[in-house]
């Protein structure tokens, strides 16, 4: 088993010393509510102090296991020393200069690494961003000035982000769309995942009412994220590239949530032996700063100067982050994912043969999730949200997503008794609830 190296401070379990919320998280969420937009969604009443490894710490003393990194962005854990260290170091000698208009050496540095990462035919060029969201919306831009085309495909249950563009794609939950349009024009969503949906596509919207050759790309998450950690059915992703190629639409595959590394590969696509011609990343690229990136083949990526920018987009402090977060991947963390993904795994299927209304899991690495059903077999929302409370009560941090289930996304730095940990206390409270 992978031996890593982390600060520890906290303890390697939980440990509750006041009932849930404490008193000093009650007044800072009071606060919150007086001058924080609405629209934020908190699962549970959580209130951060700090964090090491796999364990956060509330304002009051608590301390959790965390399986949520996040939403799967603290991939290295929180506050690894090494990314700290970067971030320091970087930070004392520059935090700020824009990479639009100027050079340093962090931003060629970590665009070298991840362009060597990809097979693209060519080489690959790459334009960094703040977040997941803007990563999407330059893909789209880049997308249509390439290819001259306006038309784009997307799924239903897709999560791209919020922003309009990105926002066009997704198709995950209508509060995500309500009273915001009208949105970017030209987006048609087909079902993921399945063969049928593809045999739709080409059968049905292609000679009726979706031109291929007008359309620019086809966006696909390889796992959806937000929509379930849904995993396609075998050759999904294969044919859209062979449609792609067939047409001359751009693959661009969204691994926001399952790249750097969270399923056992830097990118989830790689499981698949598909090469997209565009990737959009974020979240665990910087093991919690703000950056992201899009990755294409360089023949794809001319757009001139002036024609996309950004002021934020690899900040130097971000991509030392960034610089580090790659290098303790590659030494020996996706090989964790791998190995604590499959024990994990192993462990919900016990729970599954235990209690008939969890599902059997399905994901790849630390990309795990479980439906809750109800006793007819349909899924229930309502017993997945009392779960999740019921789970923070007792220490344990996870993440709803889809229609109804619950999502297993833990920094790649979780050990084999931190799973075994989580698994105990998820079984507990599918015991009670």
């Amino acid at each position: 088993m992978l031996s890593i190296s982390i600060n520890k401070h906290l303890p390697s379990s939980p440990y509750l010393v006041t009932s849930l919320p404490g008193p000093r998280a009650r007044e800072i969420i009071e606060r919150d509510r007086a001058v924080t937009s609405p629209s934020y969604t908190r699962d549970y009443p959580l209130v951060v102090s700090r964090g090491e490894g796999c364990m956060v710490e509330d304002v009051d003393g608590n301390v959790f296991l965390d399986m949520t990194a996040g939403i799967a962005v603290t991939a290295t854990g929180h506050a690894h020393p090494d990314v700290v260290q970067a971030i320091q170091t970087q930070a004392s000698k520059l935090i700020h200069m824009s990479g639009t208009d100027f050079y340093y050496k962090p931003m060629v540095e970590l665009a070298e690494k991840l362009a060597a990462h990809v097979e693209f035919p060519g080489g690959a060029r790459v334009f960094f961003t703040n977040s997941g969201t803007e990563s999407n919306e330059g893909a789209i831009k880049l997308a249509r000035y390439y290819t001259k085309r306006s038309l784009i495909i997307a799924f239903l249950g897709a999560f791209h982000g919020r922003t309009y563009g990105a926002m066009s794609l997704t198709g995950s939950k209508a509060v995500q769309r309500a009273g915001f349009g009208p949105l970017v024009p030209g987006v048609t969503h087909i079902p993921y995942g399945t063969h049928a949906s593809l045999d739709y596509l080409e059968k049905q919207l292609f000679p009726a009412m979706l031109p291929p050759h007008e359309v620019a790309a086809i966006v696909v998450e390889p796992i959806q994220g937000e929509g379930g950690y849904v995993v396609p059915e075998d050759g999904f992703l294969q044919r859209i590239r062979e449609i792609c190629d067939r047409y001359g639409i751009l693959m661009v595959v969204d691994e926001v949530q399952s790249g750097m590394g969270r399923t056992g590969r830097l990118f989830a696509i790689e499981h698949w032996g598909v090469t997209p011609d565009i990737i959009t990343t974020a979240k665990g690229i910087a093991s919690g700063l703000p950056l992201g990136a899009i990755l294409a083949r360089s023949e794809i990526m001319t757009w001139p100067p002036g024609s996309h920018a950004t002021t934020f987009g690899g900040n130097p402090v971000a991509c030392a982050a960034g610089l580090a977060t790659l290098e303790l991947l590659a030494g020996g963390l996706m090989r964790n994912a791998t190995e604590m993904g499959e024990l994990l795994q192993a462990g919900l299927v016990k729970l599954h043969q235990q209690f008939p209304r969890v599902s059997l899991p399905r994901g790849k690495g630390l990309m795990v999730a479980v439906d809750l059903l109800d006793d007819q077999g349909s899924l229930d929302r309502e017993l997945r949200d009392r779960i999740l409370q019921a789970a923070f009560l007792r220490g344990l941090l996870l993440l709803g997503c889809g229609k109804a289930a619950i999502r297993f996304c833990p920094p790649l730095v979780i050990d084999s008794e931190q799973v075994e940990t989580a698994l105990e206390i998820f079984a507990s409270v599918l015991a009670e609830v």
